[in-house]
C-alpha cells in the first residue's frame, strides 16, 4: 500500500497518493514499525503541494523532519530540505531566499554524504532558481561537474532532465 501510494505520488496523482498513503502509514504504524517513514511523509507532503494544500504540506514536512530523527534513518535528508525549497517556491508568497536556503542545505547534506543522486537533485533544483533569477552561468557552473560525475543511468528521468537543463543552459 505505501509502496503504491509513493508511486502515485511519483507519477503525479497526487489525490491518489494522498489517499493511500495516509491510509498505509496509520496502518504501517499499527505494526510499530517506523522503517522509511521519513520517505513516506515526504512523499505525502509532496502530493499535498501538488494539490494546493501548504499547510498540509509543511505538517507532513514536520513529520519527516521528526521521523528522521527518531529512526535516524538520515539517508533522505537531503531530499527533505529540496523538497522544502521546492514547496517553498509554490506557496502564495514565494520566498527565493529560502528556498534556496533549502537546495544550498540539500546541496551541502548529499556531499557531505556524498549521494550523488541526491546531489544532482539538490543541484538541479539550485539551478533552476539561478535560471529563473537570470543567473544562467552560475547555474552551469554548479550542474555541470556534478552532470558530469556519472558514467552511466543516463536513460533515468533525472538524467535525462539534467541533461535538458543543461542544453538550455547552453544555448
Amino acid at each position: 500500500m505505501l509502496n503504491q501510494g509513493s508511486v502515485l505520488a511519483l507519477t503525479g496523482q497526487a489525490s491518489d497518493a494522498v489517499q493511500i498513503l495516509t491510509s498505509g502509514i496509520t496502518a504501517f504504524q499499527l505494526t510499530g514499525s517506523a522503517n522509511c517513514m521519513p520517505l513516506y511523509f515526504l512523499y505525502l507532503a509532496i502530493s499535498h503541494a501538488e494539490l494546493g494544500h501548504p499547510d498540509e504540506a509543511w505538517r507532513y514536512m514536520g513529520e519527516a523532519t521528526t521521523a528522521i530523527e527518531k529512526t535516524k534513518e538520515r539517508w533522505y535528508k537531503a531530499d527533505i530540505h529540496r523538497v522544502a525549497g521546492e514547496i517553498t517556491l509554490l506557496s502564495s508568497a514565494p520566498d527565493a531566499a529560502k528556498a534556496e536556503g533549502y537546495f544550498a542545505q540539500a546541496f551541502a547534506i548529499s556531499r557531505q554524504q556524498q549521494a550523488k543522486s541526491w546531489e544532482l537533485r539538490a543541484a538541479m533544483s539550485l539551478a533552476r532558481l539561478w535560471r529563473d533569477q537570470g543567473n544562467v552561468q552560475q547555474a552551469r557552473e554548479l550542474l555541470g561537474p556534478v552532470y558530469g560525475w556519472f558514467t552511466e543511468g543516463f536513460d533515468t528521468r533525472d538524467l535525462k532532465e539534467a541533461k535538458a537543463m543543461l542544453e538550455e543552459l547552453v544555448a
